[in-house]
């Protein structure tokens, strides 16, 4: 039976960009680009992800792209690899080899939970990048086999103490009638209204020199 893998790099282990382009227009949309999981090597899990492994995982995952399948991808780890709609950030548009590992890009996307992370990015916080997929490992080398790509999620530094994200969204919902901000978010066009986008990115900049993150 397949587990559940998950592999987590940091800000500045991922070599993670943060673009801000300019589309449709005055649109401005926010990428992270990087390494999205590392091939070869040992990682903290004592796991080894050999590179012919990777390769295949992620000509899956581009095909899936290419075919037009969005591959969405949430904050935080969920336990599972089911995609919780809720909790969705970001979407996966492209991934590609360079050398042994796997790197991608993703598009952050107008959602409550995409508004805290690009206010985040936007505001100085490094947030790292996280491999969500299946496979099996052996007991003895670690290394995996049958690996599959479900998603790259978006994450804190596994260094610090609390998720980022998951402070920031629990901080909201602690504040006075903060549970209606995101519940009134959840039916907002929030690439249309400015207003609200300004409201959001104000509280969650408070939020943020609060949490002394």
């Amino acid at each position: 039976m397949a587990l559940y893998l998950k592999e987590n790099l940091t800000f500045d282990r991922a070599g993670i960009v943060v673009e801000s382009v300019k589309e449709d227009g005055d649109k401005k949309n926010l990428y992270m680009k990087g390494i999205f999981i590392q091939g070869g090597v040992k990682n903290a899990n004592e796991r080894v992800y050999p590179v012919p492994e990777i390769e295949r995982a992620v000509e899956q995952l581009n095909e899936q792209i290419t075919t037009g399948h969005s591959v969405l991808g949430e904050v935080d780890h969920p336990d599972d690899l089911k995609i919780n709609l809720d909790r969705v950030s970001h979407m996966i548009t492209n991934m590609w080899m360079d050398g042994p590992n796997g790197f991608g890009k993703l598009k952050i996307l107008p959602t409550p939970m995409g508004q805290l992370v690009s206010t985040m990015l936007e505001s100085g916080v490094k947030l790292g990048v996280s491999s969500r997929g299946s496979g099996n490992v052996d007991d003895m080398s670690g290394k995996v086999s049958d690996f599959e790509i479900v998603t790259v999620d978006i994450v804190a530094q596994p260094s610090a103490p609390n998720a980022y994200p998951k402070a920031i969204y629990e901080g909201l919902m602690n504040m006075r009638h903060g549970h209606r901000i995101i519940e009134n978010l959840k039916g907002t066009n929030l690439d249309k209204d400015a207003q609200v986008q300004k409201y959001l990115q104000d509280e969650v900049t408070r939020l943020i020199r609060e949490l002394k993150i």
